[in-house]
């Protein structure tokens, strides 16, 4: 993407970056002025609709937004209306939508809501309803060996060696599906291929560019009074139209921006044959194409939600079991209302771990650090939120850093309590960090590989390509290099892959834990910063193998006990240590839960703890319960296969942790950024203190009591967590130093509803 700045300067050159500062002035207008609330709008109702999307209901003069818009001097909105219904077509909210001079695009499965247009005088009216949850705006979303086998561990004997120059030894991903939602894959690159040179590894491509709004259904854009969601059952007629829409297996040029081939050869390139090595993670990996993003790498969060939707349907079906979302939206939202956010809960709750960039907002446009921007659905408790470390072109790694630009804790999305108080969720991210800085991937072009066909980025950006051959690379063969947290995060997909394979039983919170707790803590950074540490294949590979393989299987069944035997049959708990390109060093052993709080000791993984179930998500003081349905069996359709619902409730009374997990909170004391203390802890501190012998080890474990968190005898501590009676804004330097945003997810231009690009950084750091 094309950076705001260059060389510390304004670049008026960068579409975006044009279209941020014509928002930016916009929005000052309005947010100078008190937000009206309308008069028949009660504040509990109005408590429901996202913030940026109140201020351009209220806003004089309207800004140039892809979801806003004056018909005939009335204002119009495309919104996304998450629900609370029993009816899970949604009949009697979609009948209002119409009544009240709108329409219904569609019907979603992996969050109960609609995509829809409505006047914006009609929104209170809406959020009044009982059976509305929240109402936010269809907001843009966008794209946020080899050396990196080297540097990650996974060239190491408990994950593969090369036994010739096409046969991998070991894990290499075979079997597992990972979707891709981004600009598109370029299957016909050689990267991409499989060990033949020929198969393509991109098992299907789907386009669902615009796909949840007016154009894509076939109806006319800005019409009242249309209904265009309908039932997508499997084997019916309307599924197969569906899916013959959005097929894109024949496309020419799969991926006009480029974002999409780079991050998909980033986790899974076998790229051995190609000038430089560029092999990814796991590259035998089965990939699925799942565009949502335009030429530009722009796109809109109701496209999004569909293409979850649609990993969701397909992931029994085709073994999908690990989605990348490098891409963010720009959110006020608390991640229990925000959309994409629920979306891919539902997907972790269908068993798919959802790996999220977190984010390239961590420094100001005058480099000041700022913490508080991880984006969404980064902020999301369940999903692996990922930042971006730097290896400085070395393979060692005590001499890897926090990319600058990598965004920092804690998560500063809200909502209004039943008081009509705002309250911001801070929660612990990101989860780890991963290699982000200068990787090198395929450089899609068109099907023939032509070089003047060249993707977006690198035609605008010729140092991306420099230094590997530029334009005169076969196209086929053609690589460029990327930085970001959107690199980064595929890293982590990949590792998902290989872990995986080696233990099918894992489930998507337990692979979190794994990754977090033999992640190696970077020197210097705290936990705001890199989470549990950088992330180590060997340690996670050697810790997945240790547990039964069964694992998910009992989970789904109701069948293992807290505090149930979680190892192997003759395996013991792995030395917590490993060794990558000639350097020992000892696990970090840290894992957040609770969204606020850490834990650590060998209890978390030889004994079964109950937040490993893939249907519950623990935040502070709130733990739901998913329950997953399924379309019965029918002629073609096999059973337990095609997801149909997904829906919450509050959970019942049971135990989180069970006795023996050692609580490592109460260790970092209160969060002080002048002290390096609690959050602003370094994360290698509170580790050595562990491995010291410090901590608290539960003799009763966590427990659930009456929708509050608790041990027996134990009350938990409000956590790792930041002041929450300060307003904050990206201009405001707190007594402790520390530049916070307000609330909110802020690009440089200090936008809300701005698209926000994990790729802000294209070339990296030194």
């Amino acid at each position: 993407m094309t950076p705001c700045t260059f060389r510390g300067k304004p670049n008026p050159q960068a579409p975006w970056c044009r279209l941020a500062m014509a928002l930016r002035a916009c929005m000052l207008a309005v947010v100078t002025a008190l937000v009206l609330i309308p008069a028949h709008a009660a504040p509990e109702e109005w408590g429901k609709v996202a913030r940026d999307l109140q201020q351009v209901i209220a806003a004089t003069s309207l800004p140039k937004l892809s979801w806003a818009k004056d018909i005939n001097g009335v204002r119009h909105v495309k919104v996304l209306i998450i629900a609370n219904s029993a009816d899970s077509n949604l009949l009697d909210l979609r009948a209002h939508v119409l009544s009240s001079g709108g329409s219904v695009y569609m019907r979603y499965v992996s969050v109960s809501a609609l995509s829809a247009m409505l006047p914006a005088g009609q929104v209170a009216r809406l959020a009044a309803r009982s059976d509305v949850q929240s109402i936010s705006p269809n907001r843009l979303t966008a794209r946020t060996a080899s050396a990196l086998e080297m540097i990650t561990g996974t060239l190491s004997p408990n994950v593969r060696s090369y036994s010739d120059a096409v046969t991998y030894a070991g894990l290499d991903g075979t079997g597992v599906g990972i979707a891709i939602l981004d600009s598109g894959i370029e299957k016909h690159h050689a990267n991409l291929k499989a060990a033949d040179g020929k198969t393509m590894r991109v098992q299907a491509a789907v386009d669902f560019q615009k796909v949840g709004d007016a154009a894509a259904v076939g109806v006319k854009d800005w019409a009242i009074g249309i209904d265009a969601s309908s039932g997508l059952a499997p084997g019916s007629a309307s599924r197969a139209k569906f899916e013959s829409e959005i097929d894109a297996m024949s496309s020419g040029r799969a991926d006009h921006y480029g974002h999409g081939s780079h991050v998909a050869s980033v986790a899974a390139g076998r790229g051995y044959q190609l000038a430089t090595d560029a092999t990814g993670i796991a590259p035998n990996a089965r990939l699925f194409d799942l565009k949502v993003l335009d030429a530009n790498g722009y796109g809109q969060m109701s496209d999004v939600l569909a293409a979850i939707d649609w990993v969701i349907f397909h992931s029994k079906e085709h073994n999908i079991r690990v989605m990348n979302l490098s891409l963010a939206a720009d959110s006020t939202e608390s991640w229990q209302t925000d959309p994409l956010a629920r979306a891919a809960r539902s997907a972790v709750a269908a068993g798919i771990t959802v790996v999220v960039a977190a984010g390239n907002f961590g420094q100001t446009a005058a480099g000041a650090q700022r913490y508080g921007t991880i984006s969404s659905p980064g902020h999301e408790p369940s999903v692996i939120t990922v930042g971006s470390a730097n290896s400085k072109g070395s393979l060692t790694r005590n001499d890897d850093s926090v990319n600058l630009f990598s965004s920092r804790g804690p998560t500063r999305g809200a909502y209004v309590d039943g008081a009509g108080m705002r309250r911001i969720d801070n929660l612990l991210k990101p989860d780890l960090v991963a290699p982000g800085n200068k990787i090198i991937g395929s450089l899609a072009s068109d099907k023939a590989g032509s070089g003047g066909a060249f993707n977006y980025l690198a035609k605008t950006y010729p140092a991306l390509t420099g230094t590997l051959g530029g334009i005169g690379q076969d196209g086929k063969k053609a690589l460029m290099m990327l930085s970001g947290t959107s690199v980064a995060a595929p890293v982590i997909s990949g590792t998902v892959a290989l872990m995986l394979q080696a233990n099918p039983g894992l489930t998507p919170p337990l692979i979190k834990a794994i990754l977090q707790y033999s992640a190696q803590p970077i020197a210097g950074a705290n936990l705001l910063q890199q989470g549990a540490g950088l992330l180590n294949v060997d340690g996670a590979i050697a810790l997945a193998t240790a547990l039964r393989t069964d694992i998910k299987t009992l989970v789904e069944a109701g069948a293992i006990s807290p505090g149930a035997n979680l190892l192997a049959t003759g395996k013991t708990m792995p030395v917590p240590s490993s060794t990558i390109n000639g350097q020992s060093f000892q696990w970090g052993r840290l894992v957040f839960a609770g969204g606020n709080q850490v834990f650590s000791g060998d209890a978390l993984f030889s004994k079964f703890q109950p937040i490993y179930d893939h249907r519950l998500v623990w935040a502070r003081d709130s733990v739901r319960r998913h329950a997953v349905a399924y379309w019965p069996a029918a002629v073609g359709v096999p059973a337990n296969t095609f997801v149909q619902t997904i829906s919450f409730t509050a959970a019942a009374n049971q135990t989180l942790l069970t006795a023996g997990v050692l609580h490592a909170t109460p260790l970092a004391g209160a969060s002080s950024l002048l002290g390096k203390t609690g959050t602003f802890l370094p994360t290698s501190t509170l580790s050595g203190w562990l491995l010291a012998g410090s901590g608290l080890v539960m003799s009763e474990g966590v427990v659930l009591s009456e929708g509050l968190v608790m041990s027996e005898g134990l009350i938990l501590s409000e956590g790792l967590v930041m002041s929450e009676g300060l307003v904050m804004s990206e201009g405001l330097v707190l007594s402790e130093g520390l530049v916070m945003s307000e609330g909110l997810v802020m690009s440089e231009s200090g936008q809300t509803g701005v698209v926000l690009s994990p790729d802000a950084s294209l070339l990296g750091e030194p």
